[in-house]
């Protein structure tokens, strides 16, 4: 009898010790999907985020719906866009003008690129101002440091002239020009091989008229940049950071405008990527 007892609490003891182990391993074994699943959602999470920051990616990203014809410097349209339209540009800017010809400009919805002179931007407030303008949504483009001609330069000069506004304009608004514009329109096999180097667009105009001593007051220049034979389809229009400018700005694009034109935006034209 005493025999009997002392097996059956050696089963009985068996028996405990083998639940406890099955419980410790259903235990491990629940833990540890629970672990996986922590770790696919980290995955998951991951995945999600990566597809968000494609999507934001591709929907920011701004198909080009013109280009800049390099024989005659007018801006066409890429497919069927409307081709009733004309691109406005300021060049020797930021000088004394450019920011309230930017918010002129602001104001009426129209958009222009401002093509820059390495010598207006020398200070931390010419650099602010700048800075306000591209701010404003106006792409900036490359006309030289100090506005000499091209050709009467040696090759270590041009090129100084040309690189030296793209490092000082990406050190202000963050990014090089897109765009560049000799002064005079005079470019040299030097220049259109940095501008190349540089994935810039090289750019003249097709007419401007307020370096002319006739055009230099608000209603003749207003007058004939409305008015002149040259407004067609994708003109150019080349215009001054001068305060005679400045005064007729408004006057011109309004006058642009009623005759069924558009002001393209600079932003829709075709770069190198």
């Amino acid at each position: 009898m005493k025999k009997l007892l002392i097996v059956l609490s050696l089963i009985a003891l068996m028996a405990g010790c083998s639940n406890i182990q099955s419980k410790e391993e259903k235990k491990e074994k629940t833990s540890e999907p629970a672990s996986k699943v922590q770790e696919q959602q980290v995955v998951k999470d991951d995945e999600t985020k990566q597809e968000a920051e494609t999507v934001v990616t591709e929907v920011t990203k701004i198909e080009p719906l013109y280009e800049i014809n390099q024989k005659n410097w007018s801006v066409v349209p890429i497919g069927d866009a409307d081709a009733h339209i004309v691109l406005l540009t300021v060049d020797d800017a930021p000088d004394k003008h450019a920011l309230e010809m930017a918010h002129t400009l602001s104001g009426l919805g129209v958009k222009a690129i401002f093509f820059v002179n390495g010598h207006f931007l020398d200070t931390e407030e010419e650099a602010n101002v700048l800075k306000e303008i591209h701010n404003l949504g106006f792409p900036i483009g490359n006309h030289t440091y100090s506005h000499r001609n091209l050709k009467d330069l040696n090759e270590e000069e041009q090129i100084q002239e040309i690189i030296s506004v793209n490092d000082r304009v990406e050190e202000i608004i963050g990014e090089r020009p897109k765009f560049f514009r000799a002064p005079f329109g005079v470019n040299t096999d030097v220049s259109r091989k940095v501008v190349a180097d540089e994935k810039m667009i090289l750019m003249n105009w097709t007419y401007g008229y307020d370096w002319e001593k006739d055009y230099q007051s608000k209603e003749a220049l207003a007058d004939i940049m409305v008015n002149t034979p040259f407004l067609k389809n994708g003109a150019n229009l080349l215009m001054h950071d001068r305060a005679w400018t400045n005064e007729a700005l408004a006057d011109i694009v309004k006058g642009i405008q009623a005759k069924g034109f558009e002001m393209v935006d600079p932003n829709l034209i075709r770069t190198i990527e």
